[in-house]
């Protein structure tokens, strides 16, 4: 659990850096920061979305995954949770800033801490090898993408650090149950899904259009069931 603490203690301390500064930025100044954290953020999406094996995957699995979402409503009980925890830790009112909202500060964070592959492959080496290289390298990068997007968005991205503590803290637990199902297609497919809905994130930062990316969470599970089960039901049927 070691490459945990350090990841989340990573992306603490970036969240405070970027506080700090963005007490001294103009409203303009903050809007061209957010713009930035949205262009690198797409990039960054991009670059994970374009590693898919099978794009025929990827798009059943945005598409089944939007509607589940959709459905189950999980943007809507993730936003409730994220404005839980502003009523227990942080009391000031931000909603007068739509732009630094609490719980979706904390929602598009979480996302994108969570979906890639560096928080999968990392937190399994972690767990079975005690190797802590991937982590340790995933945490600068988290640290130094919290201080664009505390500054843009606000403190909810220091809270992110509970999803990162639940997500990377099971996966490390339970990595020795589950390394025996996790291929490398299947680590590819799955963070080609977090890719796209990371590059969703980015179009919600710069404006273009509002995307409840959560809803899309599902898709990261339909991903998994496809890579999974259609070999076997290809094989079933040969």
């Amino acid at each position: 659990m070691l490459a945990v603490f350090v990841n989340c203690g990573a992306v603490i301390l970036g969240s405070i850096v970027g506080l700090l500064f963005s007490k001294k930025f103009t409203e303009e100044l903050s809007s061209i920061i957010q713009t930035a954290a949205g262009v690198i953020t797409i990039v960054l999406g991009l670059q994970m979305a374009f590693k898919y094996v099978n794009i025929v995957y990827l798009a059943l699995s945005l598409i089944i995954g939007g509607i589940l979402g959709y459905i189950w409503d999980i943007d809507g009980k993730i936003l409730k949770f994220g404005n839980f925890l502003q009523r227990i830790f942080y009391r000031h009112d931000n909603n007068l800033n739509p732009k630094k909202n609490f719980a979706y500060a904390f929602l598009n964070s979480s996302v994108l801490f969570c979906v890639g592959a560096m928080a999968i492959v990392g937190s399994f080496k972690a767990g079975v090898e005690k190797d802590y290289t991937i982590i340790f390298t995933k945490s600068i990068l988290d640290g130094f993408i919290a201080i664009s997007y505390a500054a843009a968005m606000g403190v909810g991205t220091a809270f992110s650090v509970v999803a990162i503590f639940i997500y990377q803290g099971a996966l490390t637990l339970l990595a020795g149950v589950l390394q025996s199902f996790v291929s490398e297609t299947l680590i590819t497919e799955v963070s080609a899904c977090g890719g796209a809905i990371i590059v969703m994130i980015g179009i919600n930062l710069i404006g273009l259009k509002k995307i409840k990316t959560a809803y899309f969470l599902p898709s990261l599970l339909i991903e998994i069931l496809f890579v999974l089960l259609v070999p076997i039901f290809i094989g079933f049927f040969k």
